[in-house]
This record gives C-alpha cells, sequence and structure tokens, in this order.
C-alpha cells in the first residue's frame, strides 16, 4: 500500500514524501532537475517495492507539495532527507538520480544513518575546462531567473545537456513544459548542490557506507569516467555500467541492480 505524508526540516520547511512497500531494506529516492517524487521516482519506487524494498519518494523543497524557505542552502536539503528518513524509521539507504546523486553522496558524508549509497549518473566534471562550462551556464541560469523569464531558464537549462533546438521546440510544445517552468527556479538548486562541478573526490572518501555509482553505456561518454572517479574516492565504492542505458535509465534495468546492492552489500 502506498502511504503519503509530510514531515517538518529543520527550518520548519513541509516536505511531502511518499511510500512504496513496507518490507525489507528501506530506500529513500533523491531526484535530479525539474522533477519531482511522482514523476521521476515513483516508476522506480514501484519496481523497487515489487523487488521487496521499501521505496521512499518526496518532493525536494521548492517542488511539488513540499515548501521552500529562503536563503537556498544545500545543507537545508541535507535537513531534508535527515528529516524524511527520522519519520520512515530512523536509518534508509539512499539512491540519487542525476543531481539527487550529487545530493545523496553529500548526504552520505553528512554523517546520517545511512546504510548505503547509490547514484546514477551524477553531472560530475573531470576537468577545469568542464567547471569553466558549468558556472558559465549557472551563472546565465541565475540571470534568466532573476529577469523571471522562467521558460528561457529552461530551455538554457535543457539545451545545456546537449538537446538539440528542434527537440527543445517539441518539448515547448508538451504539457511538461510548464510544470517545467514551475520547477524553474529550483534548476538553480541543482547547480548549487553540483558545486564547481568537479567530483568531490575528499568529500567522497568521507563516506563509509557502501557506495554504488552507475553510468548507461549510451549516454554520455564522460559520464563513465565521472562514475568510475566517484567509485575510486569511496572506503567502498563500485561502479558499474548498464549495457544501452541512456541518462533515462529503465527502472526495469536499474531496480534489480540496486535491490541486489542494497540486500547483499
Amino acid at each position: 500500500m502506498d502511504t503519503l505524508g509530510k514531515v517538518l526540516s529543520r527550518d520548519g520547511t513541509p516536505i511531502a514524501y511518499e511510500r512504496f512497500g513496507s518490507d525489507g531494506p528501506v530506500v529513500i529516492l533523491v531526484g535530479g532537475a525539474l522533477c519531482t517524487g511522482r514523476t521521476e521516482d515513483e516508476p522506480l519506487a514501484r519496481r523497487l517495492a515489487a523487488l521487496g524494498c521499501t521505496a521512499v519518494t518526496y518532493d525536494r523543497r521548492g517542488r511539488g507539495h513540499s515548501g521552500d524557505t529562503l536563503p537556498y542552502a544545500v545543507a537545508g536539503e541535507v535537513d531534508d532527507i535527515a528529516a524524511v528518513m527520522e519519520s520512515v524509521g530512523g536509518r534508509a539507504a539512499l539512491h540519487g538520480n542525476s543531481s539527487g546523486a550529487v545530493l545523496a553522496f553529500e548526504a552520505a558524508a553528512s554523517g546520517l544513518a545511512v546504510t548505503h549509497v547509490s547514484g546514477y549518473e551524477p553531472p560530475l566534471t573531470l576537468d577545469e575546462i568542464g567547471v569553466a562550462d558549468r558556472q558559465e551556464q549557472a551563472d546565465r541560469l541565475r540571470a534568466l531567473l532573476a529577469d523571471g523569464r522562467r521558460g528561457a531558464a529552461v530551455e538554457h537549462f535543457i539545451s545545456g545537456t546537449g538537446a538539440p533546438p528542434e527537440l527543445i521546440e517539441q518539448l515547448r510544445r508538451s504539457p511538461l513544459w510548464a510544470e517545467w517552468e514551475a520547477l524553474a527556479p529550483t534548476i538553480a538548486y541543482d547547480y548549487a548542490v553540483l558545486g564547481d562541478s568537479l567530483v568531490p573526490v575528499d568529500r567522497i572518501s568521507q563516506i563509509d557506507v557502501p557506495l554504488l555509482v552507475v553510468n548507461g553505456s549510451a549516454s554520455f561518454e564522460w559520464m563513465g569516467g565521472s562514475a568510475a572517479l566517484v567509485a575510486r574516492s569511496a572506503r567502498a565504492g563500485r561502479h558499474l555500467t548498464l549495457e544501452g542505458q541512456t541518462h533515462m535509465v529503465d527502472p526495469d534495468v536499474l531496480a534489480p541492480v540496486l535491490a541486489g546492492f542494497y540486500a547483499n552489500a
């Protein structure tokens, strides 16, 4: 049975969450940019629940049914995870997708009661060229948001992922676009989570629980190198490449890998 709930974070921000399943290891799913718990994480949560896990999705602050408190700080998002974790038993594994993976790693390194941590394609870079490009993207995004140009901010973000103009034009005509415009301010939160965008080797080395980082063979080539470095930086890290998967990973392919990791690591 699915269970809906809300919990207050340390700063009083209400955080909405949903639980799928009631047996097995508990895992909290941390979404990436332009996503809520239902739009991105629910399909994976349902598959994990079918495989014997208790999967928990939540709306990161500023999204969906959760509140927001300014000024934004990454530490506040770690507090949000801690609050959700406390509401579902006090200990849990964490799994993050894209920028959510970086947030999950930060939460694990912060000393929360994490049993395992996993991430799919954290968008971290390996060189200073990548850092400069990402900083330019972030600065432009913040300028667009400051001008109230949410649609332009969404377009700028999506084009930065390598999407061609014709695809962006199709997306503009889809029902998703209005939802993304509503979530546009939170893209700046994701850039804050990424920091300078380099793999945070020292920070990840502080994670003392099993870590798994996964990428897809059909995704951006640089994702594999980033994933491998994350795994090497952890005390108990593993790296896995899923054949044929893109950045939009198939939950049916990813879920068995994660369930096995949480059960056996």
